[in-house]
């Protein structure tokens, strides 16, 4: 029931109400959660008392990252000839305390900008771009796994992938393959092998880079995350990702919790968790034409898992897994390479 007011000009009138206050909490906080934004949500917060104490039970709010990171990104190309903690490393400006930078603004921390959401469940967090500098017309993406340590990681790249608007893969299935007995379209009569002059002529090379490069990233993702992860206990997903799509860091609530219980093996070169010993499967073709016109050259994907765990876990070589770590049509892309023929490596902790 509203109140009245007394105007001595022009006589009682009731007090306007605000339909707004009406709202209950509850629709209040799904608005809140469909914002996810965690700048816009810090901005809600100074617009009422009532806003300031429902904004910190957002469930599952999205940070971007552009503000924490220097204006340097590292190039893929110098990798094999700088230390880690100099090109692939993750800078926040300030540290976990914040600074200043050279323009006079303030930077806060992804743990501080975060510290006052206490119901915290989904969190996705978007680096500005991807910290592998590559050349154009060149695919890299990778998605790593992590508990305490490395759990599982997938790497696809090619050394070019264009449109071919003139070609498209006929008679495909829902899984992705072809259904001439399953046999690669555009691959002419490749028996799956790596052609010599893959060892020549520098291709063997440049996928160890990709590899090499893709996990540091990771690793240095990861280390990031320790603070955040140590501070909100009621997580359940947690994602790094990046503008450009090139990696994907995911963690579930078992494996958050693992960190809490067992606390990361940082690398003594630079700000990053060590990578333990590995082993990896790689599958490889010269060309290879995906639905929708999407051509690759020199296609390459490698399945890693940590030494230890390759025993217990499911097989790297098995396709679900593998595949679903892509978006389409990289997805299918996963799905024809690893039907080829598989090479066998292992990579030492490092």
């Amino acid at each position: 029931m509203s109140s009245v007011y007394s105007d001595p000009i022009h006589g009682t009138h009731p007090e306007p109400i605000d339909h707004f206050d009406r709202l209950p909490d509850s629709l209040l906080l799904l608005v809140f959660n469909m914002i996810g934004d965690v700048k816009a949500l810090g901005r809600c917060c100074v617009v009422s008392r009532r806003f300031h104490a429902l904004v910190p039970q957002v469930e599952n709010p999205l940070q971007a990252l552009g503000q924490f990171l220097g204006p340097e990104r590292p190039s893929l190309n110098k990798t094999l000839n700088t230390s880690s903690s100099s090109s692939l490393s993750v800078g926040l400006g300030g540290g976990e305390d914040g600074g200043m930078d050279q323009g006079g603004v303030t930077h806060h921390s992804p743990t501080q900008v975060l510290r006052n959401f206490n119901e915290l469940r989904f969190l996705r967090i978007e680096l500005p771009g991807g910290e592998l500098g590559i050349d154009d017309g060149v695919l890299l993406k990778w998605r790593a796994d992590f508990g305490s340590t490395l759990d599982s990681c997938v790497i696809l790249g090619a050394a070019s992938v264009f449109n071919n608007v003139h070609f498209q893969v006929p008679g495909h299935g829902n899984d992705g393959f072809c259904i001439n007995n399953g046999s690669n379209v555009g691959n002419g009569d490749d028996n799956g092998s790596i052609p010599e002059s893959f060892y020549t002529n520098g291709g063997l090379k440049l996928r160890v880079v990709w590899t090499i490069s893709s996990l540091i990233a990771a690793s240095a993702r990861h280390y990031l995350l320790q603070s955040i992860i140590a501070e909100h206990k009621t997580l359940d997903s947690l994602v790094l990702t990046d503008a450009d799509g090139q990696g994907v860091l995911c963690m579930n609530g078992e494996q958050l919790e693992e960190l809490r219980v067992k606390p990361l093996s940082a690398s003594s070169a630079s700000k990053r968790t060590l990578v333990p010993a590995l082993n990896m499967r790689l599958w490889y073709a010269p060309h290879l034409d995906l639905p929708d016109g999407v051509v690759l050259q020199g296609a390459t994907l490698v399945a890693i898992r940590p030494s230890e765990q390759s025993a217990s876990k499911k097989e790297v070589s098995d396709a679900s897994w593998l595949s679903s770590a892509f978006e389409e049509p990289y997805g299918t892309a996963a799905k024809m390479l690893v039907k080829r023929r598989t090479y066998c490596l292992e990579m030492n902790s490092f």
